[in-house]
């Protein structure tokens, strides 16, 4: 079973305005909610590639009530933390600019993350733990090493979508996936990444540093696959792009999705790119129809270690 965890979800409340003005009454012309999170994105694209997973993480209060009963419904299994404050709300106003305001959160207490990592210890080698996003203030800074070194003892496989300092503590525990873009990867080393060949040194010595799989987005100009004993590049599909959110977290759905019924490392980054791509070419996530449409565009080319 595949189990992902979101540690600060959100209630994200989309509003649309012809135009905003300060200090004065403004009304609105469009406005939706749904849930937010990294985490919670995994789930709801696995789901829609008919791949099961439990979503785990901390709800609090009538938002936090209306995201469960949001998963559910869309026949996602849920076993929340419940605390004592209410899930966050994120505003995302849309006018000629874009504007987001995103909450702090609720307070998690220590029971709160005891209770989490309680399930977390009855995960067995057959499971796959995914772990993204960031970690909410009130929580301890090696919250993410502490919930890997779990899975460590227990043979779970982990996979990690973090940024900076949360992912290089967790490298030398041996993530089975991380996926950072481009730009993620080039402030871990302190450089700009143009072009997938560029990536290829910097991500093989991710691998040397514990990471087993490691891919990296580079948007349109394609994607990069290495781990110890192969590289591939795959080619991006063609498409308008119409919303970057959620791509990545579509990428680690499409790939543990593909990994778990074909056990192919190959296949399971062709339909990673696939998944990516359909969700950055529609509003909200991808679809299972639109993944396959575009899953012929995705080629690949083997290509050496090079800086070894």
């Amino acid at each position: 079973m595949i189990y992902t965890v979101t540690l600060n979800p959100s209630l994200d409340y989309i509003v649309e305005v012809d135009q905003v003005t300060l200090g004065e009454l403004n009304r609105t012309k469009n406005e939706t909610k749904f849930p937010g999170g990294k985490g919670i994105n995994v789930s709801q694209v696995l789901k829609r590639l008919d791949v099961d997973s439990h979503a785990l993480g901390f709800l609090g209060g009538f938002t936090g009530d209306y995201i469960e009963d949001f998963l559910t419904s869309h026949g996602i299994n849920t076993d929340f933390v419940k605390v004592n404050e209410d899930t966050r709300i994120n505003i995302k106003l849309k006018s000629d600019n874009e504007t987001e305001i995103n909450a702090k959160g609720p307070n998690i207490s220590k029971e709160n993350f005891e209770a989490l990592k309680a399930k977390i210890r009855e995960l067995t080698s057959e499971d796959i733990l995914v772990l993204a996003g960031s970690i909410p203030s009130t929580m301890p800074e090696s919250t993410y090493e502490e919930l890997v070194k779990l899975c460590n003892e227990t043979g779970t496989k982990f996979v990690v979508d973090a940024e900076g300092e949360l992912l290089k503590k967790v490298l030398p525990l041996k993530p089975f996936l991380i996926k950072p873009n481009h730009h993620e990867l080039g402030d871990l080393f302190n450089t700009v990444i143009n072009s997938c060949e560029e990536v290829i040194p910097y991500a093989k010595e991710l691998v040397k540093q514990g990471a087993q799989n490691v891919i990296v987005s580079l948007a349109e100009k394609g994607a990069v696959l290495i781990n110890k004993d192969q590289a591939f590049i795959a080619t991006s599909p063609k498409g308008d792009v119409k919303s970057s959110v959620g791509a990545g977290d579509s990428m680690v759905a499409g790939f543990i999705a593909t990994y778990e019924k074909t056990k192919s490392i190959e296949e399971a980054f062709r339909f990673s790119v696939a998944a990516g791509s359909a969700t950055a070419f529609s509003i909200g996530l991808c679809t299972r129809e639109k993944m396959e449409d575009l899953l012929p565009q995705v080629k690949l080319e083997k290509s050496n270690l090079r800086g070894e």
